[in-house]
């Protein structure tokens, strides 16, 4: 009885590979050992940065907002302070928005946290 080797499964799996490896530079596409470590590597980072885009991407809201408020005088953890104490619920992602945006509206959050 011939050997069984599971060879359809076998394609399908190293195509895969190869498919997703499209657009890399020489062995790293066409070889499926080199692929497959390459692969692994990439999808690793790819983890890796969809998580720390988050935290980049709060920094650069912090930033943002903490450059419109000593604008008008005041620094960003009174201006994050008195927000909350005013009962305003904007998350750092729409004050950043407004503190670009809309200056004007962002004045008027700044006098909302002074009075409160």
């Amino acid at each position: 009885m011939p050997r069984a080797t599971n060879g359809p499964a076998s394609r399908q799996r190293r195509n895969r590979i190869l498919k997703h490896t499209k657009g890399y530079v020489g062995g790293r596409r066409k070889l499926i050992r080199t692929a497959t470590e390459t692969l692994n590597r990439a999808m690793a980072f790819a983890f890796k940065h969809r998580r720390a885009k988050k935290r980049d991407f709060r920094a650069l809201w912090i930033t943002r907002i903490g450059i419109a408020a000593k604008q008008h005088g005041m620094s960003y953890s009174t201006f994050i302070s008195g927000l909350k104490k005013a009962g305003v619920a904007l998350d750092r992602k729409m004050l950043a928005g407004i503190a670009v945006a809309d200056p004007a509206a962002f004045a008027a959050l700044v006098a909302k946290a002074k009075n409160a």
